[in-house]
């Protein structure tokens, strides 16, 4: 029998190995997300006379805050933080911005974006807002359906009786601003993250939420994650606020769900709560796609995203935690939409594990702040 300092040893080498070849299979199979192509830097709209636009250059803050990010880390010595600190983002033109990621959502998308107007309009005519429709690659008639909308609102005061998920019969009686529904075609899908981060890089407004295209999410409640994102800004305007579901759990339409797909719900909810870093972990509802992000905040949470299929809303609040960002719940109205593409078993499946190669990536160093 060899002596034991040799078995200690040989432990050690094999420990050793495995964990190195265990960090070089997460440096593989870790998402990177592609560069966006030149198309998917343009966007489409509609012109005064009703006509379809050329493609126009898309506004990019974080060109520009790159550039300088690279200037000021030179000037710091690579200090990041203070580098973040001192980096001036461009003001906004506007005071609300809305993504919205669509993939084959011609059925559904009109009444969200019905609903989404009319808020819009009563709330924020003054002030300001866009609609940035990303179309995830879409092959059905989904940006169709976006130009026929944003023309039918545009020429007129559209007081035909149209109703959305939430609300019956809207009619809306001021017309909206010219170009204020933009529409970006990716040439490819990427998934729902891809396609919200690629929006969120080309926004203009003081405040961003995301939104999805079946209207889920009772829209007006869009007020009440602005006032509960002033709440918690820090010193620089940074803030999140999450809309929230859990105020649901127990209710009709939770209840109404088959036994496995709210088994799931918990199981994913569990694995969070261990997996997560502890304000990420403390959010109950991380899944909900309504999220609203102050401009400030944006800098600290885009340029570092990596998901690009359903966990991607952890790896943004992962971030905003990791850049000290104050967040904040907030209970919204929710309801479920038929045409969900979500695959309960293999979807879920699927976000375990992004879930556990992204906390890994993180942990290990494959994926890092520059």
């Amino acid at each position: 029998m060899p002596p034991t300092w040799m078995l200690v040893v040989a432990l050690v080498g094999l420990g050793g190995a495995l964990l190195f070849w265990c960090y070089m299979a997460l440096v593989l199979f870790a998402p990177v997300p592609r560069e966006p192509r030149r198309s998917e830097k343009q966007y489409i709209t509609v012109l005064p006379n009703g006509d379809r636009s050329d493609p126009k250059e898309l506004p990019c803050w974080i060109d520009k805050w790159t550039a300088e990010k690279e200037v000021s880390k030179k000037r710091t010595g690579g200090k990041r933080r203070e580098t973040l600190a001192k980096i001036a983002l461009e003001q906004p033109e506007l005071f609300m911005s809305v993504v919205v990621p669509a993939y084959n959502e011609e059925e559904r998308l009109t009444g969200m974006l019905e609903e989404a107007v009319d808020y819009l309009q009563q709330e924020y005519a003054g002030k300001g807002w866009e609609i940035i429709l990303v179309s995830d690659g879409s092959t059905d008639k989904t940006v169709d359906k976006a130009l026929q909308f944003a023309r039918e609102h545009q020429l007129s005061n559209h007081r035909k009786s149209v109703s959305g998920p939430w609300k019956d019969h809207l009619k809306h009686e001021q017309r909206i601003p010219e170009g204020s529904i933009r529409i970006v075609e990716l040439e490819a899908n990427r998934g729902k993250g891809g396609a919200v981060t690629h929006g969120l890089r080309h926004v203009r407004g003081q405040y961003v939420v995301f939104a999805d295209a079946d209207g889920a999410s009772r829209f007006s409640d869009l007020g009440k994650l602005v006032e509960g994102c002033k709440k918690v800004e820090d010193n620089r305007g940074r803030g999140v606020a999450i809309g929230s579901r859990a105020h649901l759990v127990g209710s009709e339409a939770v209840v109404k769900r088959s036994k496995l797909r709210n088994f799931l719900m918990h199981s994913f909810h569990l694995l969070l709560r261990l997996m997560t870093p502890p304000a990420t972990a403390a959010i109950a509802d991380t899944q909900c796609g309504f999220k609203l992000f102050s401009r400030p905040a944006l800098p600290y949470i885009v340029p570092y995203m990596h998901s690009e299929g359903w966990i991607f809303d952890v790896e943004m609040l992962m971030l905003a935690e990791s850049g000290k960002i104050p967040m904040v719940e907030v209970a919204i109205g929710w309801k479920e939409v038929l045409g969900s593409k979500l695959n309960v078993i293999w979807d879920s499946l699927g976000m375990a594990w992004g879930l556990a190669v992204l906390r890994a990536a993180w942990l290990t160093g494959v994926y890092k702040r520059d």
